[in-house]
Parts: C-alpha cells; structure tokens; sequence
C-alpha cells in the first residue's frame, strides 16, 4: 500500500474509532495554551492542567503573568518539573506577547517560532487548534505511531517526522489526525507496556503486525 493511500485509511479508521477528539491541554485563550504546552514539557497533559489553575488564580492574564517575578512563577509550576527553566521561558514568552503583540498570540509558525520556549510543536497545536490552520503536532505519540504503522520510516526527529507527514496527509486532516493518536498512543498503542494489537483497528495495515 502507498503511504497516501495508507493515511488516508488510518485517518478514516481513527475518525471512526476517535470521533470527539481534541486537545487534553485544558485553556479558554490561545496564551493559556502556550502556557500549557511548555509546561507539558516531560509532564502529564493531567498534571499540567491542575497547575495551572493556581497560576491563573494569582496571574489572571498576560500582563499580570508579564509581571510576575520569575520565582513566584517557578514556585506554583514546580511539579512540572524543570521549574526553573519552564518559569524563564512563560515570564520571557508572556512579556514578548504584551509588548510586541499587545497581549495577542500570533499566528503565524515565523512568529510563533520567535517566542521564547516555542518550538515547532507548540507552534502547530496553537496554530492548529486556535486558528484553525494545517497542522501536524509531532508529539512523543505522533513519532511513536506514524513509525509503527509505517507511514514513516525509522524517523525520529520531530520536523522530519513532521515534514515526512505533510506530503501524505491531507492538510485539513494534520490537526485532527495527530490528536488522534495521542487517543491511539494512550489506549491501545502504548509505550510502556506492550501494545493492545489485538484492540486495534489499524492491525491489519500497520507495519508491525505485517
């Protein structure tokens, strides 16, 4: 089967198997998403989202986040883990949106990319997610999945995987598409104990059991 013609199936059947997808990164405005995903650095979409609710009680918006002092900051995000790093990277990222953009995400991955701790799969799940634009997040699940299944081959690094995606996946489907395998990746394509093949509706198309 041509890689084309195997995203296109795995895209169907994963549309069928994950209809209500979306992003587990809980957030009401696209800075409270940037925050997120830097603090999701090595740490649970879970873990993050029960954070950042006392970060948001104390630094409601992004003036107040650009004016807190970095240590304050560190102190509430700490069981992220990398506090100290992650704490640099909000206070650096929230001052450049209020003096630069006038509080305003931008979108555009040139941009986005300008920001201080966002890289280019932070720049797809805002760009992806709050704009609506093509996007393909390579996330752990996402490199782990296209890799099994065989859309990809032997690919590690992130914007290779990322760049292998875009020419066989349609780009209205890229967003959705790579969600969908943080479900897969969770439920049945696991990667700290062995994956549930016998579950999984790609089995008789994935590389690895072929």
């Amino acid at each position: 089967m041509r890689k084309k013609d195997l995203a296109k199936e795995v895209i169907e059947r994963l549309k069928k198997e994950y209809p209500d997808t979306g992003c587990s990164l809980e957030y009401e405005e696209a800075w409270k998403l940037l925050v997120s995903v830097r603090l999701a650095a090595q740490c649970t979409d879970a873990r993050v989202n029960i954070v950042v609710q006392d970060l948001y009680e104390k630094f409601p918006d992004v003036d107040a986040l650009a004016e807190a002092p970095v240590e304050e900051i560190e102190m509430i995000v700490r069981p992220c883990g990398l506090g100290n790093s992650k704490a640099r990277d909000i206070s650096a990222c929230m001052k450049r949106l209020r003096d630069e953009y006038d509080g305003r995400v931008p979108d555009t991955m040139e941009e986005l990319l300008k920001l201080p701790g966002v890289g280019r799969k932070s720049a797809n799940l805002v760009l992806g997610d709050v704009y609506g634009k093509p996007a393909i997040v390579t996330d752990t699940h996402c490199i782990r999945l296209s890799n099994r299944i065989g859309l990809v081959d032997g690919i590690k690094d992130p914007k290779k995987v990322e760049m292998a995606l875009w020419k066989i996946v349609p780009p209205e489907e890229g967003n959705d598409l790579c969600h969908r395998f943080v479900d897969h990746g969770r439920e049945i394509c696991t990667a700290r104990t062995k994956p549930f093949c016998d579950k999984c509706c790609l089995n008789d198309i994935c590389k690895r059991r072929i």
